[in-house]
């Protein structure tokens, strides 16, 4: 099967995949012509502490989560804990309101990139920061890590967050900002639902145009790609988009964007999210060999560009995937959806990428790109690589999980590069445990951060070397019965997750149990 995973996944995947998708696409716009209310909102958090009181009447014997399927993360792996644990509703889909005066949308925590940039792209606005997938959650992004090429302007997705609305433990609802429990206002990002549930977040917005005018900009050495990638992450007033693709050690693209309104020239728009248009990453790398060059792509189509092909991870599960022939015939299916990829992973899948497959985010600070770069050259031999600037700001408090770097001779740095790692490595004899556990320390070492939706073998002290937990920890002590609700966070994404095969499984084995014990209760 794993031989023959590309006809596998365009013969029987693909068909699903799509029905699949029309599937949801009804059941978002049913929630939203009919779900979508304030009104509706206080009932849904209602809801929750109706839940949360029974919970607690019921004596907390069980930890909570969402009942949100384990299949539907966006993480290669799937979280175990959900078929152990008590599984609160929170059925939150829905955009409240939109106002353009503040400069915010507010939304539940279920809404998706897809969504958002459907209802504000067509009324001239969207997010400061849209992360690349459509199936990306406020929720996920919130809780966990959200970062896009307009990241070295506005930072991490957390610090286009002006407010949440959550729900603690207690069944109190708690309103958090920079002027009220500022405490968990910071702490709640990178906290993955272990301080409450998250019912409502206000965004950024800022104005849109129909266009993006990118700038792609070839370099052929290392010292070349350095120095003009980081000039142009700098330059926040000049680009509002800055990201690099590496094809080897020397060669890679630097692309630079603004928003505009109209092309100078209609010749140089590229509908690139188009069903048969090359793959974004393999458009990029023509440019090594035309130089510098310049096109306009619609604004959507430029949000979703790596979309299709999963930046470049598609050219494993469907090695003809980037023919013209494919593209013609059966680009509009793709991508196949990630939840039925997980589905179809075998044993042997399992085993293959978890030895000689990576699928990491780890974020430096740019003082730092240089050696980490070499570092991955030297242990992983991968492209291509994907280079994001990105700030991090230091907040009122000077806590939360993270916070800007601070070199020796005492001055802060707030520009980090997101170095995403997707893919097979070519070192001979690669072994992806040992490989992980040896690049985690370096990023600890380096004073860098690695995104959490990924697979991580850290050490717990590891873990609270590399964030910060001070403010966090405070927090889990002061608001009642967090403890008895939620495990830590280094628990829930270090110990509380599997690879789908192994859920599998496990589900399987549940199963057995259940009517093994249904049996014995019937024969006593």
């Amino acid at each position: 099967m794993s031989k023959y995973r590309g006809e596998i996944t365009t013969v029987f995947l693909l068909p699903v995949s799509v029905v699949l998708k029309w599937f949801l696409a009804i059941k978002n716009l049913i929630i939203v012509l009919f779900n979508s209310t304030p009104k509706k909102h206080q009932q849904r958090i209602e809801n929750i502490q109706n839940q949360l009181e029974k919970w607690r009447k019921e004596g907390m014997s069980q930890k909570l989560c969402t009942n949100r399927s384990p299949w539907k993360s966006m993480s290669e792996l799937v979280p175990r804990y959900k078929q152990r644990y008590n599984r609160i509703d929170v059925d939150m889909h829905s955009i409240l309101e939109i106002d353009v005066k503040r400069q915010v949308v507010k939304v539940e925590p279920m809404v998706n990139m897809g969504q958002i940039t459907a209802a504000l792209n067509p009324k001239g606005w969207t997010l400061a920061i849209v992360p690349e997938l459509d199936d990306l959650t406020v929720g996920g992004l919130i809780m966990g890590f959200g970062v896009e090429s307009s990241s070295h302007q506005h930072g991490l997705f957390q610090y286009i967050c002006k407010s949440f609305d959550i729900v603690t433990p207690d069944g109190e609802s708690r309103h958090c900002s920079e002027d009220e429990n500022q405490d968990l206002f910071y702490s709640i990002p990178w906290s993955h639902g272990t301080l409450g549930f998250l019912v409502a977040a206000e965004l950024k917005i800022i104005p849109a145009k129909k266009f993006v005018e990118l700038t792609y900009q070839p370099t052929y050495t290392r010292e070349e790609l350095l120095e003009k990638f980081e000039n142009a992450s700098r330059q926040k007033s000049e680009f509002l988009f800055v990201e690099a693709l590496t094809f080897s050690r020397d060669e890679a693209v630097l692309m630079v964007g603004k928003l505009a309104d109209k092309p100078i020239n209609s010749k140089n728009i590229n509908r690139i999210g188009r069903w048969h248009k090359p793959w974004f990453y393999s458009h990029v790398q023509t440019y090594l060999k035309k130089g510098r060059g310049t096109e306009y792509i619609p604004l959507r189509h430029y949000y979703h560009r790596h979309t299709r092909s999963y930046f470049w991870e598609m050219k494993d599960i469907i090695p003809f995937g980037n023919k013209n022939w494919f593209r013609w015939l059966l680009g509009w299916t793709m991508p196949p959806h990630i939840q039925l990829l997980k589905r179809l992973q075998t044993e042997t899948i399992q085993q293959l990428r978890e030895k000689r497959h990576v699928v990491q985010d780890m974020i430096i600070p740019i003082n730092y790109l240089a050696k980490s770069l070499d570092y991955f050259d030297k242990n992983y031999d991968m492209h291509p690589l994907w280079l994001c600037p990105l700030n991090i700001y230091e907040n009122k408090f000077g806590k939360g999980f993270v916070k800007p770097f601070s070199s020796k001779n005492g001055t802060d740095d707030e520009l980090f590069v997101d170095i995403g790692a997707y893919g097979t490595p070519t070192i001979p004899g690669f072994d992806g445990n040992s490989t992980l556990k040896k690049l985690e320390q370096f990023v600890i070492d380096h004073s860098g951060y690695q995104a959490l939706y990924a697979r991580t073998l850290m050490s717990e002290d590891q873990f609270r070397q590399m964030f910060d937990h001070e403010l966090y920890d405070k927090l889990r002590e002061q608001i009642p019965f967090v403890k008895k609700a939620f495990d830590d966070v280094y628990t829930k994404v270090a110990k509380g997750r599997l690879s789908p095969h192994d859920l599998k499984r496990n589900q399987a084995d549940h199963e057995v149990d259940e009517e093994i014990e249904e049996e014995l209760t019937y024969s006593n």
